[in-house]
């Protein structure tokens, strides 16, 4: 468990005790005897080292007690009782070090199942992954969960690449069901789907579809509900993007002359659409090549400090990119934001926390084009 320079370190503690017990013991009066406390050190290697590390200071702990005690005289030593003490200690400590390690292994294979399902919901995204720079931090807030409700991803397809960030209602495993559910029918329509427009009927349709899944199984998430920005990179505009908002924050356009936000006509959440009249509308905006598209959840929006006061991200991101225009490159942008939100709520993130920032690629390349098969 301690490490130093990549290496353990965790038996040094245990026989830093052992030796200063020993010395201690032969170097007080006959009446004030210390090798009784010997026991302690197996039980500090029980915290910090393997069983078998644990089971050795077992050994010396016994074999050191012996040692010192059969040097005093008789009237001095401590005797049967205390050796029994040690040796019941040693064996304690060793099966309790057995009994960590099997609830380390656990932890650790739990740890592995949530990593993996993080990959499979929020899937790696190659450098340049469809001719956009890109970079992304997700933070959940159940650091023990490691994934939640957030999601995003980037699908390069014929018609352009597509962009897709949102956040679904509530928390737990039917966040994460949810999310997986959207961002599959995302990468499949961002593809095939010419029409932004259509992308965003789809992801509305498998949304309802999840639901009605949901709510046959009588769970009690049948009414979730997700915001979300979807965005195009048009190969025919490369001045341009299409942007789609289901109930979400616009996103911030963040180049070297400032930050604004984009005037989009936003639309009701992914599985509210019965509540209105019409389907979110596609809105195609000038974007410079030198500008980034910043896009973050409500765990930015709404961070909080101790005061009570709202984070504001837009503001920061101006007064910096005002000092050093470097700063809107997707790597930095994202830094930045994300060590001034957690700043900012002093580390304690009341909800799971997105940014994802991207912009076209500076050297001109196109996304390579998978083959399309007939």
């Amino acid at each position: 468990m301690l490490r130093v320079g990549g290496r353990s370190v965790g038996w040094v503690p245990p026989l830093l005790l052992l030796i200063a017990v020993a010395v201690a013991d032969a170097n007080t009066g006959g009446q004030f005897r210390m090798i009784s406390w010997i026991v302690l050190v197996p039980g500090i290697a029980a915290a910090l080292c393997g069983v078998w590390g644990t089971a050795v200071y077992a050994v010396l702990a016994v074999v050191t007690y012996y040692t010192v005690d059969s040097a005093w005289p008789h009237q001095y030593q401590s005797g049967l009782p205390d050796f029994i003490l040690v040796a019941v200690g040693g064996l304690l400590a060793t099966l309790a070090c057995a009994v960590r390690m099997r609830g380390e292994r656990r932890m650790l294979h739990i740890r592995d199942v949530a990593d993996t399902t993080r990959r499979v919901v929020l899937r790696p995204l190659p450098p340049g992954w469809g001719g956009l720079d890109h970079a992304a931090v997700y933070l959940a807030a159940d650091t023990e969960a490691r994934v939640g409700g957030d999601f995003y991803d980037i699908q390069p397809g014929p018609h352009g690449t597509r962009v897709l960030i949102g956040d679904v209602q509530g928390k737990g495993l039917g966040a994460v069901e949810t999310a997986a559910a959207l961002l599959g029918a995302f990468r499949e329509a961002g593809y095939h789907e010419p029409d932004l427009a259509t992308v965003a009927a789809r992801l509305e349709a498998r949304m309802m579809r999840h639901r009605c899944h949901t709510a046959a199984l009588g769970r009690a998430d049948g009414d979730r509900f997700a915001t979300a920005v979807l965005v195009g990179f048009p190969p025919d505009a490369p001045g341009a993007v299409d942007t789609v908002v289901f109930g979400h924050e616009p996103p911030l356009a963040v180049g070297p002359h400032g930050v604004r936000e984009l005037p989009v006509s936003g639309g009701l959440p992914i599985g509210l659409a019965e509540l209105g009249s019409a389907p979110p509308p596609v809105c195609r905006l000038p974007l410079a090549a030198d500008e980034t598209l910043l896009l973050v959840t409500d765990g930015v929006t709404e961070a909080r400090d101790r005061e009570g006061c709202f984070y504001g991200h837009a503001e920061e991101v101006a007064r910096v990119v005002a000092i050093d225009a470097r700063v809107a490159a997707p790597r930095r942008l994202v830094r930045l934001v994300r060590d001034g939100t957690l700043r900012h709520c002093g580390g304690r993130l009341g909800d799971d926390t997105t940014v994802f920032a991207v912009r076209r690629r500076g050297d001109g390349a196109q996304p390579e084009q998978p083959k399309r098969w007939p």
